[in-house]
Formats: structure tokens, C-alpha cells, sequence
């Protein structure tokens, strides 16, 4: 009997500013579930989902968050990254995934998914959510924890993948 669940390709959407340990735990495991896991890396508008909600700022633009996620999942061989501004809802018929894969930490977590996941549901009845909850030690970590470690210039080491924190040095962050 094999691990994998019916669906072949799991998609992993997120904006990965930057790309941590933590996410890092949920894209290994949902490659150990799937046939492929294609990692998305997106800008997050909430405008969508929120009427009212500002447009995220990002330290990183969409192609350093794109090669910092490629350097995180270069060893994972059945894991791609990508970058998109389409709409998710889009993407998952672009790309044929099967599932959309977030993890979460906590109950803010999961309501916050909550809502993309039934607003994607509500326009493409394709965009199933699984919710992958995180393990307990990399609950506490954030992509908003890195950015202020980058700022305060405090390390990073167990916060990002090794390659990461290379990457995020040598750009001088």
C-alpha cells in the first residue's frame, strides 16, 4: 500500500518572504504525500478576500523570494518552484494541481487560511484546501520573525534553510 493520497500534484502558494525552516517542514511533507509538489511563489493580495486590506510590503522582490525558495528545495527532486502573479484559482487549473497545501500553526493561522480557502473554493470548485498543521517546533516561526531578526541584525540559523541564510548574508540583509 502506498503513502500517497489519491491527488498526484499538491500546490504550495505562499509570498516565502522569506522562505523559513518552517515551511520547509510543510513542503517536505507534502512531498512525501504527493506525486509532485510545485511550490508557488506569490504576491499576496488580500483585496481579494478583504475589501478594506492594504497591499502587503515585501523585503524581498518576487525573484529573490523565488531563488531563496529554489536554494531551500534544491534537494527535494519531486519539488519545483515557481513564481506567479495569477490568482490562485487560476493557477491550480494552469498548473493541474490537485490540492492547494497550507500549513498552519494556530487557530489565527487557520482562520486566516480559512477564508482564501472558501473564497477559492467559491470561484473554482478544483481549489480543495488541505491544511497541514505545523510541527510544534517550528511552530513559533515566522516569515515576520526572520524580517525582523534580518533588521536587527540577529541570526537566522534556525529560522531558514542553511542555503537561505548564505543568500540572505551575501546580499549584505
Amino acid at each position: 500500500m502506498s503513502n500517497n493520497i489519491k491527488a498526484t500534484v499538491a500546490l504550495l502558494p505562499g509570498s516565502y518572504d522569506p522562505i523559513t525552516t518552517g515551511h520547509m517542514d510543510v513542503i517536505r511533507r507534502a512531498a512525501a504525500l504527493f506525486d509532485r509538489a510545485i511550490v508557488a511563489v506569490m504576491t499576496n493580495d488580500m483585496r481579494a478576500y478583504v475589501a478594506d486590506a492594504k497591499v502587503k510590503q515585501y523585503m524581498f522582490s518576487m525573484e529573490e523570494r523565488t531563488e531563496m525558495a529554489r536554494l531551500a528545495c534544491a534537494g527535494i527532486a519531486n519539488v519545483r518552484v515557481i513564481s506567479s502573479t495569477a490568482r490562485l484559482i487560476d493557477l491550480v487549473d494552469e498548473l493541474g494541481a490537485d490540492v492547494i497545501v497550507k500549513g498552519v500553526r494556530n487557530a489565527a493561522d487557520y482562520a486566516y487560511e480559512q477564508q482564501h480557502a472558501l473564497y477559492n473554493r467559491a470561484h473554482n470548485p478544483k481549489a480543495e484546501t488541505l491544511y497541514l498543521p505545523a510541527d510544534p517546533s517550528y511552530d513559533h516561526i515566522s516569515s515576520t520573525l526572520v524580517r525582523e531578526r534580518i533588521t536587527t541584525g540577529e541570526g537566522l540559523d534556525e529560522l531558514v534553510p542553511p542555503a537561505v541564510a548564505a543568500y540572505i548574508r551575501e546580499r549584505g540583509e
